[in-house]
């Protein structure tokens, strides 16, 4: 009888130590990846054609399985956005102001009605863009288009979770109106942007614009803004397929260990007042690359690299766009003359 006693409390226990062990095991098991994924990014392959018009209704039902939408808790309060998923693995995209601060990050898949805890790889504020995981795998990944199929005129469809609504994501219908803008927002300088008039709002940021083939042309991030209350709801930006990119690939070495520096020039700067094109240097500090290859205050800065610079917003957003020790070359006006200046660029100080 002793002994039957005996092995039961062994039983019960060892049941007991293994539903312990086991629930620690299974949350571990679902505790979201604090690493970056190994598989690559789906990009479509070059073509000459690719359809201009957009059938809303197909587009919609191709995309919708990668699209999530993202809830983050922020000071006391909640941040809202829409995120795309870029792996099978569970890596998701979205804009780095969407995830900015949080305490914790939440997302909920197409046709689900729970959330799933996420982990934030990496952000990367200057570029507002952020990568989240989380836990599982055979998710259906979004495909990025060709960065040179994008053209001015082609219909695309923004979607998101504009202001929060209930149900399933807004969609809105527009044309690419504009390639290459540059723009500032709170902490962040963003060129090679894509400018469309399909409505965004609060909600849509980090959420897809879409080609007519269904591939992710860009992540949507801003409206233009005149003043802090006023904007244009007809006037909004996306990241594009060729800025995000490969910020995706530093992201993920930021998220294995490899932060990422920005790259610095030195200079203080503002915009030409005459209409003109080009960034005017303002000051040099000392002891920067600005300094040691000779700018100088009153230079006009016409490009980087051959590529036309839009003022000083642009500027920055080129520069940062760089890597420390990356020798660049600026293409300025001095005393009404055009030289080439070759900068070897060193890291940003607050980076």
């Amino acid at each position: 009888m002793l002994l039957v006693a005996v092995v039961g409390i062994v039983a019960w226990v060892a049941g007991l130590a293994g539903a312990l062990l086991g629930g620690e095991v299974s949350d571990w098991l679902d505790k979201p990846p604090t690493r970056g994924s190994d598989a690559p990014i789906n990009v479509a392959a070059p073509r000459d054609e690719i359809e201009r018009r957009v059938d809303v209704g197909d587009v919609v039902d191709y995309i919708t399985p990668s699209v999530v939408t993202i809830s983050a808790d922020v000071d006391g309060g909640q941040s809202l956005g829409t995120g795309v998923i870029i792996s099978s693995d569970g890596e998701i995209l979205t804009n780095a102001h969407v995830v900015q601060n949080a305490t914790a990050v939440r997302v909920r898949l197409a046709g689900e009605s729970e959330p799933r805890e996420v982990t934030v790889l990496a952000a990367d504020e200057s570029n507002d863009l952020a990568l989240l995981r989380m836990s599982g795998d055979g998710f259906e990944a979004a495909t990025f288009a060709d960065p040179n199929s994008i053209r001015l005129g082609d219909e695309v469809v923004a979607i998101g979770f504009a202001l929060g609504l209930d149900g399933e994501p807004s969609v809105t219908l527009g044309i690419v109106s504009a390639l290459n803008r540059t723009i500032g927002t709170e902490g962040a300088f963003l060129d090679g942007l894509i400018q469309t008039d399909a409505a965004i709002s609060s909600g849509n940021s980090g959420g897809p614009l879409v080609n007519a083939a269904g591939e992710v042309v860009g992540i949507n991030t801003a409206v233009a803004r005149d003043t802090a209350v006023t904007a244009a709801t007809n006037v909004s930006f996306a990241i594009g397929a060729a800025e995000a990119l490969p910020v995706i690939e530093a992201l993920r070495s930021q998220a294995d260990g490899d932060p990422r520096d920005q790259a610095y020039l030195g200079v203080e700067l503002d915009d030409r007042r005459d209409g003109g094109q080009g960034a005017v240097v303002v000051s040099v500090q000392e002891g920067t690359p600005a300094a040691e290859f000779g700018l100088e205050a009153g230079d006009l800065i016409l490009a980087v690299d051959g590529a036309a610079t839009d003022g000083s917003t642009g500027l920055i957003a080129a520069i940062r766009d760089l890597a420390p020790g990356d020798l660049t070359t600026l293409t300025i006006v001095r005393d009404g003359d055009e030289v080439a200046i070759d900068v070897e660029l060193t890291v940003r100080p607050d980076s």
